[in-house]
């Protein structure tokens, strides 16, 4: 999520009110972390038989030098990407660029005059989680879908805030959602495919089904939509997954600060964060649907996980009900030993919870079409991490748990339209903003990062809300990533057992709390999280650009990108990005030559909102000093030599 955006907004008291035995080690030699990813690259490159023999030995070949085998890059806070001098960075699709040629080919204006329509034809702002799908059997060519987050409206028009109106509340509306752009590997380097058919736009004006058990529910009926089965749009969308069948998942976060409800919000408003006049969007001056007085239903229409088939451009994108509502960040998925599709999710605010969804039926070959209702029906689960690194998955279903009518979960609508308020009831470990999750493609590990939370053991804080086995630090600014192994190593298992990766921060960094135990390159709040198919963990941080320069962070200068070798807990720092951007976005190609990163909001600054010249004294990164406004983009980073990236 954009945490310097969101801290902006939120009250000083958010919206809630020993030392771990370590897991066994398992034997990963270096032939092992690699050998055991090749049935990965099978299903990300479709190729089977010969051909994932032929994928598997080129990949273990590429593969041979020494991990982290980059030069690291120091701390920056130059207004620029910094990669290893052995590593190129080419900047691939902008804010603005057109998505491709179907939909017409609008051309970027610097001074922000396109219009909403242009808009809708362009790559939406802020850029964020993103997945590759392979269209060739060398992955040099494929489909990138890419989020987009939030917009700065002081950057999106050409003055700012002044004068809204229906036509800024619309082109607002055009840059949220989702883009799908065809790209392709050239001699000169990855190009955007401009005549691709497959080239998409999805913004929160794009029709949408709703599925699953929360699907016409009487609390997703609106005067729009008396079914409760359709809707417009989706917004606030962070990080993202890619499923076993060649979808995409993006996840609607911090979607409550687009409503504005009334002086006085519910309970069940108050829970997500809602609040009167909402965040500053003003949407609801002049669209309805956001007014939550006069549309009481339309904000249960958001927070949840949506499904987009990338490779069919006319299929109408799906929110999976059964996933659960929250400020989705990420959804992770995996299969379990039995068949079963497993999606891991995190829910990004202080003292929010983590969670895991297990289908009913089997994943089954045959792409999207022979597993288009797998994510309908299953079992949701909130994850409760207790003392001596043991843990439990508690099941959301009705009657269960507590989860009954007298409690206000009449049906298992009531428990996934307000997911929270389940999750409170029995009793979820209240976690450091749970973010990212990300598992290992040989030992079967689960890693998630937990941001920050300054919140932790302050006084006043209930005992569920104080530094606990998982979470240990009052004051918590740095961050951490934990770690767990489901037992029987089994993603449908109900136990498990868990350890802290690395607690982020400085370990020379007096101050008890704030130090980390970072083996190697330091850093703070970590977010973005992805492992590679060779066993290589990146790692992506999100320093609020409100306290960037400021106090204890200033030893960690912009955000930055890192490598760690899990086996070891080294950490190695890869990327710096320019002044005010947060790192997002992490997808590879099959064969590992090139990762495709995000550079989230350069230049954001606490006044972006409204003026647009603000932005433009922090950065104007990627034109440069004389080129107009600092736009988010998503970066191509090979090796100079073409070997894996990473080694």
């Amino acid at each position: 999520m954009s945490d310097s955006y969101a801290n902006k907004f939120e009250n000083s008291d958010g919206v809630n009110t020993a030392n771990n035995p370590y897991l066994e080690e398992v034997d990963t030699s270096r032939r092992q972390l690699i050998g055991s990813s090749l049935a990965a690259v099978a299903v990300l490159t479709g190729v089977t038989g010969s051909g994932a023999a032929l994928a598997a030995k080129e990949l273990l070949s590429k593969t041979k030098g020494e991990l982290l085998g980059f030069t690291a890059v120091p701390v920056s806070n130059s207004d620029e990407v910094v990669v290893p001098p052995e590593y190129d960075a080419q900047v691939l699709f902008r804010w603005g660029d057109p998505v491709g040629a179907k939909l017409g080919s609008p051309v970027f204006k610097a001074d922000a005059s396109n219009t909403w329509q242009e808009q809708a034809l362009q790559a939406g702002m802020h850029h964020d989680g993103m997945e590759y799908f392979p269209l060739s059997q060398s992955g040099n060519r494929g489909l990138l879908a890419i989020n987009h987050e939030y917009t700065d409206d002081g950057l999106l028009h050409a003055d700012g805030m002044k004068n809204w109106s229906a036509i800024k509340v619309r082109k607002a509306q055009e840059a949220h959602g989702v883009s799908v752009i065809e790209v392709e590997r050239k001699a000169d380097g990855w190009k955007v495919l401009q005549n691709s058919k497959y080239a998409r736009r999805i913004t929160a004006n794009t029709m949408m089904a709703i599925t699953g058990p929360a699907a016409a529910h009487k609390q997703m009926q609106t005067s729009y939509d008396p079914s409760g089965t359709r809707v417009l749009g989706t917004l606030n969308n962070c990080a993202a997954g890619q499923t076993p069948w060649g979808t995409y998942l993006t996840c609607e976060e911090n979607w409550n600060g687009y409503f504005s409800t009334s002086a006085k919000p519910t309970p069940q408003e108050l829970r997500y964060g809602m609040r009167n006049k909402g965040w500053g969007y003003q949407w609801h001056d002049f669209d309805t649907r956001f007014d939550s007085v006069v549309e009481p239903n339309e904000a249960h229409r958001f927070g949840w996980i949506v499904e987009i088939d990338p490779k069919d451009p006319n299929q109408m994108p799906v929110k999976r009900t059964a996933l659960g509502r929250f400020k989705h960040e990420g959804a992770t998925c995996t299969v379990s030993k039995e068949g079963h599709a497993v999606v891991y999710m995190g829910d990004d605010e202080k003292f929010e919870y983590i969670y895991k969804f297990v289908s009913s039926d089997k994943v089954k070959s045959g792409g999207f079409a022979a597993n288009k209702n797998i994510l309908d029906s299953g079992k949701l689960y909130t994850g409760r991490f207790d003392a001596q690194g043991v843990g439990q998955w508690i099941e959301l279903t009705q009657g269960m748990n507590g989860l009954t009518a007298d409690k206000g979960f009449a049906v298992q609508a009531d428990v996934l339209i307000q997911s929270r308020a389940a999750a409170d009831a029995v009793g979820a470990t209240k976690m450091d903003r749970p973010e990212w999750i990300a598992v290992h493609p040989n030992t079967r590990e689960v890693f998630v990062t937990l941001t920050n939370n300054n919140l932790r053991g302050q006084a006043g804080r209930s005992s569920s809300e104080q530094p606990d086995d998982a979470n240990p630090r009052s004051d918590n600014q740095m961050g951490h990533i934990l770690r767990w192994q489901e037992d029987g190593n089994d993603a449908a298992a109900t136990t498990f057992r868990w350890t802290h990766f690395v607690l982020a921060g400085d370990p020379a960094m007096a101050k008890t709390e704030h130090q980390g135990t970072v083996k190697g390159d330091i850093f703070s709040c970590p977010d973005g999280l992805r492992f590679a198919p060779n066993g290589l963990l990146w790692i992506q941080t999100d320093i609020s650009t409100s306290v960037m320069n400021q106090g204890i962070y200033k030893a960690f200068g912009n955000n930055m990108m890192l490598v760690a070798d899990p086996v070891t807990s080294q950490i190695k720092r890869f990327l710096t990005g320019p002044s005010g951007c947060e790192l997002t976005g992490i997808s590879f190609t099959p064969d590992q030559r090139t990762v495709f990163v995000n550079i989230q909001h350069p230049g954001e600054t606490a006044s972006e909102r409204s003026d647009p010249d603000k932005p433009l004294a922090i950065s104007r990164w990627p034109e440069g000093a004389k080129a107009g406004r600092p736009r988010s983009a998503t970066l191509a980073i090979r090796r100079k030599d073409g070997g894996v990236v990473g080694t």
